[in-house]
């Protein structure tokens, strides 16, 4: 591993006005990402700013038709979070899903999504959700939050801070997972807000996260799976290695998508649950 400075701030200035200092420093979340690329020697930051004592940046809260997320809270708090639970069960089944127990009770929200891996499982969430991103400057909604490959809104001495998820009406999430590494080789997450307000997001089969606008016009219409019948993914521009083939990935698509519609609609509806 190469050498580098290392600082843990007490404050959420503190840790803005290291970055700002030094143009090769990179922020620390949970660092299953940045640790490994360091150990490989495919990063050589100057100075690591860890932000795991920067206050206010974990826990959840729900209520008033929201769950948020602090950046720094763990996939296995938003997993196990009672409250994220009953109001967007698909969001905690994701959580639940991510790598294995070491990287969940580690790795953050924050940390994931401003990494925008293809192969993450969040991405699907605050896109299929309609997210909104709270940052040290200002709020991103999820559709203009990730830009590429690797890639993203956030510009330089920007920190993720929370994320703030619309509660839907039903929802529902399922990845085709490499057995191995239990990365997303393909990802759907399908969410019903009621009066035909239908969102389908896509992860792992391209280099970005994407929304699936011909999926959403059919559920909108008839939110079964009848609307699925005969659809097809365009694999042009889908991700290929040596894990799966564009066309592959493209029929994982359809795969997913009836899977995650099965989860939306077998869960219950929030209408049903505030009603009762």
């Amino acid at each position: 591993m190469v050498d580098f400075d290392y600082a843990r701030p007490r404050s959420l200035q503190e840790a803005l006005d290291l970055l700002a200092s030094n143009p090769e420093a990179r922020p620390l979340a949970g660092g299953q990402t940045l640790i490994p690329t360091l150990k490989q020697r495919l990063a050589r930051p100057a100075l690591l700013v860890d932000l795991q004592d920067v206050p206010g940046l974990r826990g959840i809260t729900v209520g008033d038709g929201f769950v948020t997320v602090g950046a720094m809270t763990p996939h296995a708090q938003t997993a196990s979070d009672p409250g994220v639970r009953a109001a967007i069960p698909a969001l905690a089944h994701l959580a639940s899903g991510i790598a294995h127990p070491q990287v969940r009770h580690v790795g953050t929200m924050g940390g994931s999504i401003s990494n925008n891996d293809p192969a993450a499982d969040y991405p699907g969430a605050l896109l299929g959700l309609g997210a909104e991103v709270q940052t040290s400057r200002r709020r991103i909604a999820a559709d203009d939050f990730f830009t590429g490959l690797f890639s993203t809104a956030l510009e330089p001495v920007e920190l993720v801070l929370q994320v703030r998820f619309p509660v839907p009406v039903r929802a529902g999430y399922c990845k085709i997972a490499n057995p191995a590494s239990g990365y997303v080789t393909t990802g759907c997450f399908i969410a019903d807000f009621g009066q035909g307000r239908v969102r389908v997001a896509v992860n792992g089969a391209g280099p970005c996260v994407f929304r699936q606008a011909a999926l959403e016009r059919a559920l909108a219409a008839d939110f079964s799976p009848a609307a699925l019948s005969g659809f097809r993914q365009d694999p042009q521009g889908l991700n290929a290695d040596l894990h799966a083939s564009a066309a592959y990935r493209a029929q994982l698509v359809g795969v997913a998508a009836r899977r995650a519609l099965e989860m939306a609609l077998a869960a219950p509806s929030q209408l049903e649950t505030h009603s009762a």
